[in-house]
């Protein structure tokens, strides 16, 4: 393990990893359906939300305990909930597919399934 795998630790997690390409897929979606009337409402909106779920995943791995790590990770999944009322939203204005929608809150389901393993193994064995 390098020294840049040690003090970036949060870069090695399955979960943060399947974060980025979530958060590239999500941005992606945004581009191509959005109109550009949504770019400072729906879209930013959608772009923040995504962006929380793994800024809250490399802020909270550095915390001084596993409890604290688990809140971050807690913060996580509420940013990916607000990135599923985000696709809501475009479904209901009809910027995506039904088909879309449902591959997109696939993907945040097993993206939530994931944070939440993560964060019950931080609290049922913490090691610091």
């Amino acid at each position: 393990m390098t020294e840049i795998d040690k003090k970036f630790r949060f870069r090695k997690f399955p979960v943060y990893i399947e974060s980025r390409k979530f958060l590239f897929e999500i941005k992606k979606l945004a581009r191509e359906k959005f109109p550009k009337y949504e770019l400072f409402s729906l879209t930013n909106q959608l772009s923040r939300a995504a962006d929380s779920i793994i800024l809250n995943i490399a802020e909270g791995s550095d915390r001084s305990s596993d409890k604290d790590f688990a809140h971050f990770l807690n913060l996580s999944h509420t940013s990916l909930n607000e990135v599923v009322a985000c696709v809501d939203i475009a479904l209901d204005n009809k910027y995506i597919s039904e088909d879309e929608h449902l591959v997109y809150l696939n993907k945040g389901a097993e993206l939530a399934n994931q944070l939440t393993a993560f964060r019950n193994s931080l609290l049922k064995t913490p090691t610091k």
